[in-house]
């Protein structure tokens, strides 16, 4: 009786998580992200050609384009815009500069009413601050294998 009840249970369980379960069409997931990194992509783009016609050398007007773009991001996250679009777009929005800047605003943003120190300021590297982390220890490791292959080589 005991197997019987528990073969029924299974077989409802498996209904309700194929029920509860979101589906995802990987060629729509593949189009919007391609949809949004162009967008994005073409926004900086659009920066920094408007940064050149107003006498910016390509370099200066790259930064601008940078700083333009993660002041956008975050506060679109401030807005709760970019979430939004994030949902929608997937790896397409996430992965440039505009992501980067987007999981640091978020934590600060969120945690906010725990106060400026409490708050913001321990919280607002909680998903940034791996990634800097390990990116300055692999850039710093592989330096030190490039400066002994260097010498040695």
């Amino acid at each position: 009786m005991t197997q019987l009840a528990s073969e029924e249970e299974k077989k409802q369980y498996e209904a309700y998580v194929k029920e509860v379960t979101p589906t995802h069409s990987l060629l729509t997931n593949m189009v919007r992200a391609f949809l949004a990194g162009g967008l994005i992509c073409v926004l900086g783009q659009g920066i920094i050609n408007f940064a050149v016609s107003r006498g910016l050398d390509q370099e200066t007007a790259g930064t601008w384009c940078s700083v333009t773009l993660i002041f956008l991001s975050a506060l679109t996250t401030g807005l709760n815009l970019y979430p939004r679009f994030a949902r929608w777009a997937g790896a397409g929005c996430l992965v440039p500069i505009t992501g980067f800047a987007n999981s640091v605003a978020a934590p600060a943003i969120e945690y906010q009413k725990e106060g400026q120190v409490f708050g913001i300021g321990c919280r607002i590297f909680t998903i940034a601050g791996p990634v800097i982390l390990y990116g300055i220890l692999s850039s710093a490791a592989l330096g030190l294998l490039d400066w002994l292959a260097g010498r040695w080589f």
